[in-house]
């Protein structure tokens, strides 16, 4: 059986965490899904507010409407676990991260860039009182280090987990492009100093902090394979993008089912980080130097200079999960050329159970087979 996850008092059946994927992938349609599986549901935060116009006055209260909907949906669906991805980086950070809070979300997932300040403006005593947990995302030691520096001396608390993301995630990367392909900086080797990190301040605290792999991990034998390294969970997002419940167009999931691994491409990001997508010709003719006119309807990324970019991000990412890839692209994981057929996501854990089992087998007849690939 795959093995549960225990983050403070919140406990999962399947130490499976789906991952955020925005715009609009994983919403509650996806996110409930995983849950009633035993997994972590998660909900993507970012550029909601694109998808539900009509949900406020403004883009930046039609965003907090949305997230609020989604949440609320989420729980009609499942008594699960479920969660809330937001960027560090959107301008609607603290916003966004109190709606979750308010509505009580189980836990939120802290990424593209790291939380210094308090989550959601909380006092330092608020935040050691709040139920929800706190998990955050991070693609190095030293990042880690800085969290939980910062957190020990500002807040007197730690955070309640992290999620460290190797170089083989989907979307955008915490690696410089010389990084990416460098095995230095793979997922397997990056764990151990990140460990060691973590260790120190359990033991300060006297507290666990559970580690989610993510980046790269595709099926049951890589779940268990990355979890003889010491991590109490995994993060899947590639994975659950070819499902009925996933919240995208079929036109969006028929992109992941018909992509090859040649098809799976590095890109620059029009907010100066590194990504990675499928290639299509909308990417071919930005890399070629044209530009997608646009008007941008709410600075939603701190880092994006709208006024250079050669298009919206947000915009594109809209357009291809409602299918219009002409004018759009969709962010992917490495294997996604793994995917062959649409499944429930039920079927998902169920063929993951299988693999796991097998990996478990094929460990105790061979030892020296453990790897990650």
């Amino acid at each position: 059986m795959i093995p549960d996850i225990n983050i403070g008092n919140l406990h999962a059946d399947k130490a499976i965490i789906q991952g955020g994927m925005g715009v609009g992938i994983s919403l509650s349609g996806l996110a409930s899904a995983v849950a009633e599986e035993g997994g972590i549901g998660v909900i993507s935060s970012v550029g909601l507010g694109l998808l539900h116009p009509d949900m406020g006055k403004t883009f930046h209260e039609a965003n907090l409407n949305s997230l609020r909907n989604e949440i609320r949906t989420a729980r009609k669906n499942t008594n699960g676990v479920l969660g809330v991805n937001v960027m560090v980086a959107v301008t609607d950070y603290e916003q966004l991260v109190k709606v979750a809070l308010d509505e009580k979300i189980d836990i939120i997932f802290l990424g593209a860039g790291l939380p210094l300040k308090s989550p959601g403006a909380l006092t330092p005593r608020e935040l050691g009182h709040i139920e929800t947990k706190l998990a955050v995302i991070v693609s190095s030691a030293r990042a880690a280090k800085v969290v939980l520096s910062t957190w020990d001396k500002r807040f007197s608390r730690l955070p309640d987990a992290f999620v460290v993301e190797g170089p083989k995630a989907g979307g955008h990367l915490g690696f410089k492009l010389d990084q990416i392909n460098d095995p230095e900086f793979a997922l397997e080797n990056i764990l151990p100093g990140i460990l060691t990190v973590i260790h120190e301040y359990e033991a300060k605290y006297k507290k666990s902090i559970p580690v989610i792999a993510a980046g790269g991990i595709f099926n049951g034998s890589d779940v268990y394979n990355i979890m003889q390294q010491g991590v109490q969970g995994v993060q899947m997002g590639t994975r659950f993008v070819a499902t009925d419940e996933c919240d995208a167009s079929q036109n969006f999931k028929d992109q992941f089912l018909k992509c090859k691994s040649d098809d799976i491409v590095i890109i620059e990001s029009p907010v100066g980080l590194p990504g990675r997508a499928i290639s299509n010709n909308f990417l071919r003719d930005v890399s070629s130097g044209l530009r997608k006119p646009f008007s941008c309807p709410w600075h939603c990324l701190k880092t994006c200079d709208f006024t250079n970019a050669p298009y919206c991000i947000a915009q594109a990412l809209k357009n291809a999960r409602n299918g219009l890839f002409d004018n759009g692209f969709a962010f992917s994981g490495a294997k996604a050329f793994l995917l062959e057929r649409m499944v429930s996501v039920k079927e998902v854990f169920q063929n993951l159970a299988n693999e796991y089992s097998n990996a478990v087998s094929t460990s105790i007849l061979n030892p020296q087979s453990v790897a990650i690939r």
